[in-house]
């Protein structure tokens, strides 16, 4: 059953949990800004019902050179609120999963795959 809350209520979860994250992490984070999005939109050739919880849209450190950065956009990690919200019944369950899909889409901008993030249990 899908948890209910308000978008200001959604947000301060996305926002605690990015004061979860230590402090040496966010310093080493490079042009990222976080996005919250009513729900995420599968792509063309995706299942129609394809849901996510957040997406990581950028260039992760891992792959970045020298020249990369002049005019280059922020990277994106989008949180999806009512994705989210669907996979819950709790408000201690969107805290959970705000924090562990944070941490996720963190991780993709550090260059970290699914594969690795699975194998730590992130996902």
């Amino acid at each position: 059953m899908a948890y209910s809350m308000t978008d200001d209520e959604f947000e301060s979860c996305v926002s605690d949990a990015l004061e979860n994250i230590p402090r040496q992490l966010l310093d080493m984070m490079d042009n990222v800004a976080v996005f919250i999005e009513d729900r995420y939109q599968p792509q063309p050739g995706e299942d129609p019902s394809t849901s996510l919880l957040g997406l990581y849209d950028g260039v992760p450190l891992t792959e970045r050179d020298d020249g990369w950065g002049a005019g280059a956009l922020p990277d994106r990690i989008t949180i999806f609120q009512e994705d989210t919200l669907a996979a819950c019944s709790s408000r201690e369950e969107v805290i959970a999963e705000v924090q562990i899909t944070v941490v996720h889409e963190i991780a993709h901008h550090f260059g970290i795959d699914d594969e690795t993030l699975h194998r730590l249990g992130w996902c």
